[in-house]
Order: structure tokens, then C-alpha cells, then sequence
């Protein structure tokens, strides 16, 4: 195919998207540290959902329709450090393709081009051995060596053959990939993209294999399943009994619900102990029940179609009063624009106590997420709004999640907001900033003071094992817990008091005044009058601050300045 146009370059994209999406569990898998988190597979995954749930039923022939389109989607859905990157490679892509209806070889190599020049402004400090490498190198390969008469095809061909040479490469240029005996996790989504474009265009569009959510314990879309909100689908609500471990696997509540809202909307999960409700809208309610299943049992189940309602209810053969209420939309109201305040703080949280924290220090709005589930730059977006502020602070409060925070920052259009994104890298960073807020201080001299207190404080953490792992010569095994100190790891041990010890061990020094603890969910009562005792016979002249946060993965957040 010499040529290409928009409805072509779409069918590329999204089954780039498919074909990253039937494998992100195994380029999570490929994450250096040996701890549950989101990962790269997944927020990779659901940038490039965001960006195909745009373009899916769009009808353009001009590429640069498509491009635009689809980089939209990326931008808004864009999630981590890697979703992140890859929404900038397409937003130059896109960019490059701008008054151009169809691609020729020439053009499209510029476009690839276009999308590494972008990607690698948007990242302060670019480091090799990574995403960014891999679609430099392939696309400065395609670039030096594509002609006037190649096919598309021959292109991809040339971008996946230096993209997979790239990725051997990349443990030579990161050394802890090398320690780890792994390639780069993002760059080997990136090569599971362009595998998947090249297959649409030799007729063998990749669609999304089903198994891959049930079978990972991952999200469930198949392309263009994700509900708009103008569908009705099902009406899907189930009360469910968690366990028993022996045959179900562990519940985290908040990746549940992540994975769930991806599914459908409408979207509500109330947990009480070992009781699960949950009520949501989805067009596929067959594969949310098999996915809640492998969590517990079902003890009431109820599923209506709503569309067929809808139809009934607009032929009048069903009365609105036996109808599904949330199909009889409410009368609009208008709502009076609220006046600016003229600060506002927003702050990423992960537990209901640390909500409860940051909102007793003066933090208007919080972000859900964290380690486990990065928030995308939408849901920043969302927050900025509704904080209603001339001048706005984000404390993303994990290294993951700057780039998206920052990304929702770019894109706020109101002139008279003004957007401060505060690169703290821990929750108690972002507690030791936020502090810092002073009313009376100019938005700037506020911005730097917060910015100067992220290196008031050292972070650490406790948290579990998720595979047998050995970094900087400490050995972990799988299910150990482990204390990691700014990035590294430090200790290892069946016993979680033991490494939290070790840790505080670690970190205090003889400038230290003040250990604030953030106790996680799982973690019991005696445990935590244990560490409080021992805090005060062992660091007798420091200060001490305990706070329930109730976070989960990690049983431990510590803080020393």
C-alpha cells in the first residue's frame, strides 16, 4: 500500500491498541521492582483506549482528522510516566500529519520523526534505555532509510526490525535493567504497537483476545465496548460475599473499581467487611459478572436491559413509572457560576485516612490513586474544574504520576488559571509541601516555597514482594515484605515490624527531629502500639506523628525530617 488514508491509519491504531492490550501482562512483568503497582503494561494499555475509544466510530478519510482525534484521546487518558510518553510520541505523529489527507512513505516516516522530537521535549530529564530510546532509534532508522516508492507496509516493517534491535540493546544503556537480566517494559509495549498496526494493514487486524482480562486479573474492553454515556446497555447490580482465599483471589477495592469503571459507567462499589454491592451500566454484563467472580460468590444478582426499556418506553408499551429510574433523565438545572477563590490545593491520595489528612491541612480536592492505579490526565483535569480557583497547586505525590499532572496542567484553557504542579514524589512529600502554604505569600513565592520542602523530608515504605527478585545485592523473595527507601530497596523479611525497624534504622540520622508513620489497611492495632513503643525507646528525642491512613499495598508510609 502506497498510500494510506484516515480510515486506514485508524484500523492501524486501534489494532496497535488491541494487539498491547492482548500482551501488557507480560510487559508488566517486565517491571524492574519486585512490587505491586500499576505498571507500565497497563497504563499503556489504557492511553491507548482512551485515544481508540475516540477515533472508533469516526468515519474521516483525512489522516490528520484521525491523528488529531486520536492524540486528544491519548492526552486525556494518558496514565503514568509510559502512558504519558507514548500520548507525546502520537501527539507529534498527529502533528505531522496536519493539511495531509494521505500518507505516503516519506510523510510517514516524517510523522515518526515528528513523535520523537515531541515525546523527548516533554520529559525533563530523558533517560536512555527506555521507551524514548526505542522510538528514537526505529524511527531514525525509518527515517534514514525509507524511499519514495516504499510501501507503508515496508515502513513498519523497517520501524519494528530497528524497534526490536533497540530493545535488546536498552539493559546496555540501564544498568538495573541489566542487574534484573529484563529489556525496557516500555519499549516493548511500543513494539507490540507497531506489531499490531503492521497486521491491520497486511489484512490481519488484531482484535482484543477476551482472556487476557479474565485470565490477568486486568481490565475487560474489547474495542468499542467501553460505553459512551449516551448508550443503555445493562443494568448491572450484584451483591457478593468475598473469599474464601483458599479459591478466590485476594480483593484490592480500589483496582476492582478501576477495572470496572473501564467496563461500563454509572459506575458504584460499596464495601462492607466481607460484603461487595456493586451497581453499573455495561454493554458486555456476561464479562463484568465473570471477572467480579473470581473475588467471591454472587448473593443477589439482577440485570436489566436498558435499551430494550428505552424502546419500550418510547413507544409507550412500558410505563415510566415500571421503567429503569436512570433512564428517565432528571430536568437540567442550571447551575450559577461560582466565583474563583483564589487558591486552591489538589492532592493524588490512596487511603481514607490520608484523604482525611491532607483535607485537614487545607487540600480542596483529592485524586484517587497511587501506586496501584495511576490517575489519568482527564482526572486531573476533572479536579481542576471543580476546584474553581485562579491559582492551583497538584501534589501528585508519586514519581508516576508528575508527567500526567503535569500534562493536565498544559491543557487547562481558562486564561485567568493559573496551574502549579509540585513534583512530589511520596505521599509524605506531598504532606511536607502542602504544609508549606502560606495565604498571604504571592502565588510564585508559594509555588517555590512548597517546591523547596520536597527535600525536607526522606520517604520510605513497607510493602510485599510480588516475585523473587535481587537489586543492588539485596536478595527478596516473593510474598517477603520489603522496606524501600527513596527507590531503594533496603531490607527484606517475613516479619513486617522488622523491616519497618530496619528502615527507620536507615533513614534517621542526627539531623532528624520529627517520624511521621501513615499506617496502611491490614496493619493491627498492637502492631502499631508495638512500633509506637519502640519509636519511643529507641529515637526518645524525636518527635513522633501517627497517622491510620488505611492505603493499601503498602502497611508502612514513614517520613523523617
Amino acid at each position: 500500500m502506497k498510500t494510506i488514508d484516515g480510515q486506514v491509519l485508524k484500523s492501524m491504531l486501534i489494532s496497535g491498541g488491541n494487539n498491547l492490550y492482548n500482551h501488557y501482562p507480560e510487559v508488566d512483568a517486565l517491571n524492574v521492582f519486585p512490587v505491586p503497582d500499576g505498571d507500565t503494561g497497563m497504563n499503556m494499555n489504557l492511553t491507548m483506549t482512551s485515544g481508540a475509544k475516540e477515533i472508533q466510530n469516526r468515519s474521516d478519510i483525512d489522516c490528520y482528522e484521525i491523528g488529531k482525534v486520536f492524540s486528544r484521546g491519548l492526552l486525556m487518558g494518558a496514565r503514568g510516566n509510559s502512558g504519558v510518553i507514548t500520548s507525546q510520541i502520537f501527539r507529534g505523529f498527529a502533528q505531522a500529519l496536519e493539511g495531509k489527507s494521505e500518507l505516503n512513505a516519506l510523510d510517514f516516516a516524517e510523522a515518526w520523526q515528528k513523535g520523537v522530537e515531541v515525546a523527548y521535549k516533554a520529559v525533563i530529564r530523558p533517560v536512555e534505555g527506555t521507551i524514548l530510546t526505542v522510538v528514537r532509534e526505529s524511527s531514525q532508522y525509518l527515517h534514514n532509510n525509507v524511499k519514495p516508492s516504499y510501501s507503508i507496509e515496508k515502513c513498519m516493517e523497517l520501524l519494528i526490525k530497528e524497534g526490536k534491535e533497540s530493545l535488546k540493546r536498552t539493559p546496555e544503556l540501564l544498568p538495573i535493567l541489566k542487574e534484573v537480566g529484563v529489556v525496557d517494559s516500555g519499549g516493548t509495549g511500543l513494539i507490540y504497537i507497531y506489531e499490531g498496526m503492521l497486521a491491520s494493514l497486511e489484512g490481519n487486524f488484531i482484535e482484543r483476545n477476551q482472556a487476557t482480562a479474565v485470565d490477568k486479573d486486568s481490565p475487560i474492553i474489547a474495542a468499542g465496548a467501553a460505553m459512551e454515556e449516551e448508550e443503555f446497555g445493562y443494568c448491572t447490580e450484584f451483591i457478593m460475599s468475598l473469599g474464601p482465599d483458599s479459591v478466590k483471589k485476594p480483593f484490592n477495592e480500589k483496582r476492582f473499581t478501576n477495572i470496572l469503571n473501564s467496563h461500563g459507567n454509572s459506575l458504584v462499589v460499596v464495601r462492607d467487611e466481607d460484603i461487595v454491592k456493586v451497581h453499573v451500566h455495561t454493554l458486555t454484563p456476561g464479562n463484568v459478572l465473570n471477572y467480579a467472580q473470581q473475588f467471591g460468590e454472587f448473593l443477589k444478582l439482577k440485570i436489566e436491559n436498558m435499551t430494550e426499556q428505552h424502546h419500550e418506553l418510547a413507544t409507550g408499551a412500558l410505563h415510566p413509572e415500571d421503567a429503569h429510574t436512570d433512564l428517565i433523565p432528571e430536568p437540567e438545572k442550571e447551575e450559577e457560576e461560582k466565583e474563583k477563590s483564589e487558591y486552591a490545593m489538589i492532592a493524588v491520595s490512596s487511603g481514607p485516612g490520608i484523604d482525611e489528612f491532607f483535607k485537614e491541612i487545607g487540600v480542596s480536592e483529592i485524586v484517587k490513586g497511587g501506586q496501584t492505579m495511576n490517575p489519568s490526565a482527564q482526572d486531573f483535569v476533572a479536579a481542576i474544574k471543580k476546584a474553581n480557583a485562579r491559582n492551583i497547586y497538584i501534589f501528585p505525590n508519586n514519581s508516576n504520576i508528575v508527567m500526567a499532572a503535569s500534562q493536565a496542567a498544559d491543557m487547562v484553557e481558562e486564561k485567568d488559571v493559573n496551574v502549579y504542579v509540585i513534583p512530589s514524589k511520596t505521599i509524605l512529600q506531598g504532606i511536607s509541601a502542602s504544609i508549606m502554604f502560606n495565604i498571604e505569600a504571592d502565588p510564585k513565592e508559594n509555588f517555590e516555597e512548597m517546591k523547596s520542602a520536597l527535600s525536607n523530608v526522606k520517604s520510605g515504605e513497607v510493602t510485599f514482594a510480588i516475585r523473587d527478585s535481587e537489586i543492588n545485592g539485596v536478595k527478596v523473595k516473593k510474598d517477603d515484605f520489603i522496606g524501600i527507601m527513596e527507590k531503594e530497596i533496603i531490607s527484606d523479611n517475613k516479619d513486617k515490624m522488622n523491616v519497618l525497624k530496619e528502615l527507620l534504622k536507615n533513614m534517621i540520622d542526627e539531623d532528624s527531629s520529627l517520624i511521621t508513620l501513615i499506617v496502611g489497611e491490614g496493619v493491627k492495632e498492637e502492631e502499631v502500639e508495638e512500633i509506637k513503643t519502640y519509636i519511643a525507646e529507641t529515637y526518645s528525642d524525636l518527635d513522633l506523628d501517627v497517622h491510620i491512613g488505611g492505603q493499601p499495598v503498602y502497611s508502612f508510609l514513614v517520613g523523617v525530617e
